[in-house]
């Protein structure tokens, strides 16, 4: 964190310098002088957070050292952020007619960088004394922070030695991934083998591919084996060495002479030679690097039958390796909760009460299972640590709830605390800012992608890379994550790809003792005096609406707030709240009760990310067309209608989304409203997100404003008419990477012509919901689309022969008088669909599938279609399909499938779920029907 502070605020001063600014020659050669005296310590600064936080020389020199450093850069950062806002003042009042206000802005201006200059001189002594500081460290000397790295050895407290020697009897819920992996090694593929067992630290890679390792079928398999701990400490030349002793010594053969001095080369030749002829298994314990396959693979003969296991937290390397060998890969999931409460009772009650959970204490108990989110390791060591204290409900609620502060401060858990550390540790220094983001949120969120990304853009954690957008190079940033067992998907979107992510309980623990450590972010809590205390705190996280403690907020220095409060704000607290905190970059205010803005928000002129979601915030104060720096602006679910002029100015703006439902009712034309914007869109050239826009405000002439927002990627669209059908396909076809389009109409009769788009974008996403009559010719030419909904379309034309042939469709919608027609006619096609829903199509009597249609389905919804009284035809061909909801179907169609005597329920005997919901005079009943899985 220390080497991610300084590079941040490098990047702010390599843009201050170089930017067309009316920097001072006075500012602009003291900010030069301190960015080389910063560049020349961050050479210095590899590793130091790890030192400091392990003190291996226990002193507590390389702490303060680091925690300076870290100041001086907030310092900086200010400097810089309070230098642009005078600068941006003068240049916004210039404009002003009156002398008066011409002037008194420049004497501000004039006194402020005057004030500046010796902040910054003042400075610039400061770095230079911790650059001297830290040649008494030795922080030249390359590697020395590393704490031994390039050595290979087992310390007595080492965290993996437990799970190396753990007893049969003690490993619990590995029983079914031990025997896929023993059948892996000891069947499949004739040829060598990698097998690579991936999953985050402290769920028993380490315990499991040890117990297969010692399994007797394994050993009886196999004419050599060795296990290898490889970790973040090894080099090739000791590792081939402990290889080559063990298998000497498993086959009491005597060691080959001089096998301590040789060089690599000569390793690798000698073991080639051991493992010829010779069937192998050798396993290669935490693996953290790619290039370790790289490393170790010429020593690896392509020997018959031959295997090498991996375990590794991280899934790029559990994939490295089939670039050279094939590659079977075992996704290490945490314990069901039945064989995590196992585990618990055996490592707390083993030596008491019979081995059993105490009636009292089961509760309690429980909740700390569950917070353990299956993690072996956590189990153990938490269940250890039960095991010494008092059997009683106070003790271990005590330890319930206050398990966060134990995991940093009781020797019990150290081990746990160490492990899962080391995941953080290994990350690159452009990740570290990013994982600490989950600590802001409460503890089990799931976090939108979109939401957490705009918010790492904002804050300039994210790189700018050649020919991708910085939400590209965000997203890889959160895929990598992934990878490295960090974050896990919590919820999926239409295409399939993650939308949402989390962290586990313990790793979300960690990071909010790590942001405290690091004055990355506080969390305000109810019972919470303290926090303005640590004046470098650049973040708040809010999670209470005490105005004793709102109020007591102090802070002006802070970058970030975040609410996630749901009880009434104080007025008095966002007035001063807002006048104070004109250093902001993030405001995240969205699910916060409150009901108005600020006249304020416009002085905060480094505001970039801006989120009032799901408030009642509505109207916005004119001053936000002063928020030059603005990126996002996030209004979704809220009373907004009408944006100020002003908007129009803010010409950084990336993602802008007003969306607001008028009715609960969604099966109305337009139960969400649009905004209303005036003219001079045309002018926010960076947007990639614009949803929805209210055209019946801006006619014609917005439309053909739209036409010059190339960089579109969402776009949606209310209250469209007739008359602007060309003019609406003449500004879509020139939006090139537009993914997602949604048109609604204005009424449910006016007929929407769409037809004029020769040469479409490719779409993933389209929504019409509009009166079309005509499925638009484009439509079956959109390759790349995923998810297609047609409300309101009245077409008179079966659409399924036009889009049967879409390639990469997954979910189709076709509801609410869409079709006019009798008859759908599902036909052979549709290879990658995978939910269908057909609702409330008054004149349909019949479905028909055909043989080869719908080969991926999983998920069908039929609902409100009166005139349907017979069940489909041909729905015993669908033999993917896997559950079938049926909303309010007619009687008849509901006894055609009924379990006992219903002449068409052979067809969905081979679904899994039947789920049926039936209403009568606005009461409804349900009822399922369920079929084991692979039955006909």
């Amino acid at each position: 964190m220390a080497e991610t502070t300084v590079s941040l605020v490098l990047n702010e001063m390599y843009k201050l310098l170089s930017a067309e600014v009316n920097l001072q020659t006075s500012v602009h050669n003291e900010l030069a002088e301190l960015k080389d005296e910063l560049e020349s310590i961050q050479a210095y600064l590899k590793d130091a957070d790890t030192r400091a936080a392990a003190e291996v020389d226990n002193k507590e020199g390389v702490k303060v050292w680091v925690k300076k450093l870290r100041e001086a850069s907030f310092h900086i950062e200010d400097v810089i952020d309070e230098y642009l806002i005078y600068e941006t003042k003068q240049t916004y009042d210039s404009g002003c007619i009156a002398l008066l206000r011409i002037i008194i802005p420049l004497i501000e201006t004039l006194i402020a960088r005057h004030r500046i200059v010796y902040q910054i001189r003042g400075l610039k002594l400061y770095v230079h004394e911790i650059k001297a500081r830290s040649e008494r460290y030795n922080f030249h000397e390359e590697g020395s922070l590393r704490n031994g790295r390039g050595t290979q050895h087992f310390k007595w407290d080492d965290p993996r030695l437990g799970s190396l020697i753990m007893e049969e009897a003690e490993v619990v819920g590995f029983e079914n991934p031990r025997e896929e992996l023993v059948h892996w090694l000891v069947n499949g593929e004739t040829s060598r083998t990698v097998v690579s067992v991936f999953g985050m630290g402290g769920l028993g890679k380490t315990t499991l591919a040890n117990n297969v390792f010692h399994n007797n079928t394994v050993k009886d398999y196999f004419h050599c084996r060795a296990f290898i701990t490889v970790s973040q400490t090894y080099t090739v030349d000791s590792l081939l060495k402990d290889m080559m002793k063990q298998f000497h010594k498993e086959n009491n053969d005597s060691l080959p002479l001089g096998i301590n001095t040789m060089d690599g080369m000569s390793l690798v030749t000698e073991v080639r030679s051991y493992l010829q002829n010779k069937r192998y298994l050798i396993v290669f314990d935490d693996v953290w690097k790619e290039i370790f396959w790289d490393e170790i693979q010429n020593a690896m003969l392509e020997n018959k039958g031959s295997r090498i296991m991996i375990t590794t937290r991280n899934l790029d390397v559990a994939n490295y390796c089939k670039k050279s060998s094939n590659v079977r890969v075992h996704n290490l999931q945490p314990l069901p909760t039945s064989k995590a409460w196992e585990l618990f009772c055996k490592k707390t009650f083993r030596f008491s009460s019979n081995g059993n959970c105490p009636l009292e204490l089961q509760n309690t108990s429980h909740e700390i299972v569950k917070k353990c989110e299956g993690l072996p390791l956590a189990i153990v060591a938490i269940g250890g640590l039960l095991s010494t204290k008092d059997k009683t409900v106070l003790e271990w609620k005590k330890l319930c709830q206050n398990l966060s502060s134990e995991l940093q401060r009781n020797p019990h858990l150290a081990s746990l605390t160490r492990i899962l550390a080391l995941s953080y540790d290994d990350l690159p220094d452009y990740l570290k800012s990013c994982i600490l983001y989950f600590g802001i949120y409460p503890e089990d969120s799931s976090i939108r992608c979109t939401r957490i990304i705009r918010q790492w853009i904002a804050e300039g954690f994210v790189i700018h890379e050649e020919n991708k957008t910085l939400e590209e190079v965000a997203k890889e940033y959160l895929t990598e994550l992934v990878h490295r067992s960090l974050v896990h998907v919590s919820k999926v979107n239409y295409n399939g790809k993650p939308s949402n992510f989390r962290i586990h309980d313990l790793l979300h623990d960690m990071m909010v003792s790590k942001m405290k450590d690091f004055s990355f972010c506080h969390v305000v809590r109810k019972d919470d005096q303290d926090f303005y205390h640590d004046l470098m705190t650049r973040r708040l996280s809010i999670a209470t609406s005490s105005i004793d403690v709102l109020m007591s907020i102090k802070q002006s220095k802070i970058r970030s707030m975040y609410m996630f409060e749901r009880e009434k704000l104080s007025e008095d607290f966002l007035s001063r709240f807002f006048a104070k905190s004109i250093l902001l970059k993030v405001l995240d205010l969205e699910g916060a009760s409150l009901d108005y803005v600020p006249d304020h928000l416009g002085n905060i002129f480094h505001l970039r990310f801006l989120s009032l979601r799901k408030t009642k915030v509505k109207d916005l104060p004119k001053s936000i067309g002063k928020l030059q720096n603005l990126e996002t602006l996030d209004l979704k679910e809220t009373p907004v209608h009408d944006l100020p002029r002003d908007i129009c100015k803010l010409t950084k703006l990336r993602h802008l989304l007003v969306c607001c439902r008028k009715s609960e009712e969604s099966n109305t034309m337009n139960y969400e409203i649009g905004m209303r914007m005036n003219k001079g869109i045309g002018c926010l050239q960076l947007l990639q997100t614009l949803y929805h826009v209210d055209l019946d405000h801006g006619g014609l002439d917005l439309i053909k404003e739209l036409k010059m927002l190339r960089k579109l990627q969402k776009l949606g669209l209310k209250n469209v008419k007739r008359e602007y059908g060309k003019a609406l396909c003449d500004s879509i076809q020139e939006m090139n990477h537009l993914e997602s389009l949604s048109v609604s109409g204005k009424t449910e009769v006016e007929i929407i012509d769409l037809q004029h788009i020769s040469s479409p974008p490719q779409l993933r996403r389209l929504d019409l919901f509009a009166c079309l009559e005509k499925l638009p010719d484009w439509i079956s030419r959109l390759s790349q689309l995923v998810r297609l909904s047609f409300r309101y379309s009245k077409l008179t034309s079966d659409p399924l022969k036009s889009l049967k042939h879409l390639p990469n469709l997954m979910r189709l919608t076709i509801a609410i008088d869409a079709y006019d027609g009798d008859t759908l006619h599902i036909e052979a096609g549709f290879p990658k669909l995978k939910r269908l829903k057909l609702s409330r199509l008054q004149n349909l009597n019949s479905i028909v599938v055909d043989n080869g249609a719908l080969p991926a389905v999983k998920i069908i919804r039929i609902g409100n279609i009166p005139h349907l009284k017979d069940f489909p035809s041909g729905f015993h061909l669908l033999q993917s399909l896997e559950t079938l909801y049926l909303n309010n179907m007619s009687p008849e169609f509901n006894r055609s499938i009924d379990p006992n005597d219903g002449s068409k329920y052979w067809e969905i005997k081979h679904v899994q779920l039947v789920s049926m919901r039936e209403g009568v005079d606005g009461r409804y009943s349900y009822s399922t029907i369920r079929h084991p899985r692979n039955t006909t």
